[in-house]
């Protein structure tokens, strides 16, 4: 069966530091008709479980553990009986969102997940929080770089957990190393490539100082 990338958006709240924003969220479905992962279980569990079509769910992977990208990973999972799978870094994040119940398995730099045949190698990409992560996909031609990597720019490091040199470097020597025609699939917004965003890096540098 061919492996395919679904795309739903999902709409909530993201809770930081005292402070609440509104915000839109990528959920990345990657699967064949029979068997599938998702990536960032955020806010509606049950438009999730919709568009999964009744395909068997293998993990449940959070590429960090800011609330709105978690937030409806428990009830997917109790839904599905997938595995909720999460850096071990982010857990202290994980838990201001889920005090009461953890994630099932580890997420390691470099570690390898299938689905349908096609394997997505996990990067450690901290910055935006301690225990970020990529998905670098290469038969597919793509990376999911949750809140790392968006078009134009680094993500977010004005808060509580993040850092901005570190997260300049995840992505000088995580991403920008990928091939610039890698798709470069975000946590929110539009897509961009490798390609676009590497000549932008000095930029990046100048405005994060």
């Amino acid at each position: 069966m061919t492996v395919r990338i679904d795309h739903l958006v999902t709409s909530g709240t993201f809770a930081l530091d005292g402070g609440e924003w509104e915000v839109d969220n990528n959920v990345w479905i990657v699967g064949d008709d029979s068997e599938a992962i998702v990536i960032d279980a955020a806010h509606d569990a049950a438009a999730i479980e919709a568009a999964l079509g009744g395909r068997a769910l293998r993990a449940i992977v959070c590429t960090h553990a800011h609330n709105d990208h978690i937030d409806a990973a428990p009830a997917l999972a109790e839904a599905t009986g997938a595995p909720i799978l999460l850096h071990p870094h982010d857990l202290p994040l994980w838990l201001q969102t889920h005090p009461e119940r953890t994630p099932d398995g580890p997420l390691a730099d470099r570690q390898e997940l299938t689905v349908a045949g096609t394997t997505l190698t996990v990067l450690h990409t901290p910055g935006h929080a301690p225990g970020c992560v990529c998905l670098y996909a290469p038969e597919l031609g793509t990376v999911f770089t949750g809140d790392t990597l968006f078009q134009g720019g680094p993500g977010a490091t004005g808060r509580s957990f993040s850092d901005f040199p570190t997260i300049i470097d995840s992505i000088r020597d995580r991403l920008l190393t990928l091939p610039g025609d890698t798709k470069v699939r975000t946590g929110h917004g539009d897509p961009t490539t490798i390609g676009a965003e590497a000549p932008q890096l000095d930029d990046w540098i100048k405005r994060g100082h």
